[in-house]
Parts: C-alpha cells; sequence; structure tokens
C-alpha cells in the first residue's frame, strides 16, 4: 500500500472535493464550484492554500478540472502554491482524464461524465479522444445545463402556446411568479450556468414521472450522451470491438429515464457493450494521475511538476 501522503482535488462547476490521505487516514471536505469564465489557476491555487490553512501536508498533489485549457496547463504554477504543504509533485489534468481512471482505470473504453457539463474521453490501445466538453454555449450536449435549459425553453414554449402543457410549469413558476421576467433574472445572474443546470432534477422527475414533455427532453439528452461515447470509441479505433467498457458517471446517470435510455441507446448500436452507470470515483483518479505508466494513452495528458 502505497504511504505517500496526498492531496486529491476534483474541480467540477458544481463543486470542488478535495481528499487528503497520509499514514493516519483520509479526510474529504468540499466547496463551491470553480468558475470556468475566470482564470482556474488562482483558483485551484487557493484550494491548495486552504489544505495549508487546516494545516494538512501532501507529498503529492492530484487535479482534477473542468474547462482546464492549453493555457493554463502548468503544474509548475501550482507546485509554488504547493510549496508550504510540503508537495514533491503536482500532476494535473482535464477533468475527463480524472473521471476516467477513477471509473475504468487503465483499461481501454470510453467514460461519459455528466454533471453540470459533460465531457466524454475514450481511450484505446495508443490514442486518446475527447468528446464534446466545450461548455455551455458551444456544446455540453446531454448535460445538467443542457437538460435545465431545454426545461426552461419548454416552459416557455408552452407559455407562448408554441408548445405543449409541462408539468415544469409549475416549477419553474414556484421561482419565477411573473414567467415573462424569469429570462432577465437569469441573463442577470452570474451564478446563472449552475442555476440553470439546478432544474434538471426537477426535469428527470417530471420524466419520471410520465410527462411527456420531460420525458422527451431526458431521452434526448440521453442520446447526445451515447452519441459522444460512440464517437470516441471510434475515433480510438475501439468501435469494432464487441464488449467494450461504457462508463457514465455523474448524478444524470441515476435518473431513470437518463439511464434507461443511454442504455437502451448504446445496447441498440453495441449489443454486447459492458456498461455500468452511476459509478463515479473522481478523486481517486485525481488520487492516481502520480501512478500513470508513462507508456499509457493517458500520460501525454497529464502535466507534471517536481520540486
Amino acid at each position: 500500500m502505497n504511504s505517500t501522503s496526498t492531496l486529491a482535488i476534483d474541480a467540477g462547476q458544481s463543486g470542488i472535493k478535495v481528499r487528503h490521505t497520509d499514514a493516519s487516514g483520509s479526510g474529504e471536505w468540499s466547496a463551491p464550484g470553480i468558475r470556468t469564465d475566470l482564470p482556474l489557476l488562482p483558483q485551484l491555487a487557493r484550494i491548495i492554500e486552504q489544505a495549508h490553512e487546516g494545516g494538512r501536508t501532501a507529498e503529492r498533489v492530484g487535479l482534477g478540472v473542468s474547462g482546464l485549457t492549453d493555457d493554463e496547463f502548468d503544474a509548475g504554477y501550482l507546485l509554488a502554491a504547493a510549496a508550504p504543504i510540503g508537495a514533491r509533485s503536482v500532476h494535473l489534468a482535464h477533468d475527463s482524464i480524472t473521471a476516467y481512471l477513477g471509473a475504468l482505470g487503465d483499461e481501454r473504453g470510453v467514460v461519459v461524465a455528466a454533471g453540470t457539463g459533460v465531457v466524454t474521453l475514450a481511450v484505446g490501445a495508443t490514442e486518446t479522444a475527447r468528446v464534446d466538453g466545450w461548455g455551455y454555449i458551444m456544446g455540453d450536449a446531454g448535460s445538467g445545463y443542457w437538460l435545465g435549459r431545454a426545461g426552461l425553453e419548454a416552459v416557455m414554449r408552452a407559455h407562448d402556446g408554441r408548445g405543449a402543457p409541462t408539468a415544469l410549469t409549475e416549477v419553474v413558476r414556484a421561482d419565477f411568479p411573473d414567467l415573462e421576467a424569469a429570462y432577465i433574472e437569469l441573463q442577470g445572474d452570474l451564478g446563472r450556468v449552475q442555476r440553470i443546470a439546478s432544474y434538471a432534477r426537477a426535469v428527470a422527475d417530471a420524466a419520471a414521472a410520465g410527462d411527456a414533455v420531460a420525458e422527451q427532453i431526458v431521452t434526448d439528452g440521453a442520446r447526445e450522451l451515447a452519441a459522444s461515447a460512440f464517437a470516441g470509441l471510434r475515433r480510438v479505433g475501439e468501435s469494432g470491438v464487441p464488449d467494450p467498457h461504457v462508463r457514465g458517471v455523474g448524478g444524470l446517470f441515476l435518473g431513470e429515464v437518463l439511464g434507461r435510455e443511454f442504455v437502451a441507446a448504446i445496447r441498440a448500436e453495441i449489443p454486447g457493450a459492458e456498461i455500468r452507470l452511476g459509478e463515479a470515483h473522481p478523486l481517486d483518479g485525481a488520487a492516481a494521475l502520480a501512478d500513470v505508466a508513462p507508456t499509457s494513452a493517458l500520460a501525454a495528458h497529464i502535466a507534471v511538476a517536481r520540486a
């Protein structure tokens, strides 16, 4: 058993989870989600600083980060921030990498990680492919934001007479008694992405209760997620495998309708696929970044800085 003290960080838009592990045991805590419209590195450095303020030390730090771009793929910056906790190495990756490691380890296959946003990662013998994860403006098809926004649109379509009535109207009206003013408030809310994504639960619940409008939204979302999985498998040369490993991780997959429809969409194309849903262990993935072999297809996607 590895006794190296580790600080593992899963930095998502909906929330941040942190785990500290050393010889005495482990402890976890959470913090508000990162803002992908603001520089990420200072936000990540602040998480490490908070660990130091709590009296914790760690020899290595592993971070999986939503919205991480090449411009901020800088483990050296974070190594400097981690010096006060005694870090000897920092391992930084996009959260698609840590979601994959937490779900499948070093096995080949595809992992769809869906929360406020969504990103899919497929891994073959020598190649990796990221699918979607392009943010709420240009992508994230099937994500919590995507479902929430579709639910809000359906309410306004019903209000206008352009769409069928839906039980979602009463849910939204409870928050916005004047439906016609809702868009003004949402557009001015700096937390609008998370706020809109929060309606995904209401959409999922309405779908499970038989609301036809909500059920269609969730079904469409599930098919978008399945399409991302298929694209990833094709791009890494695994589409011809009769029983690929397919994982759907994150709270969205716990919804009755979305989970059912995602599995149905995968089975329709790959009947023998080995599918598991809801098994999300991103902190395990963040902690495992330091152990990824240099020969792994994932290694090129992990930034490493050592003291």
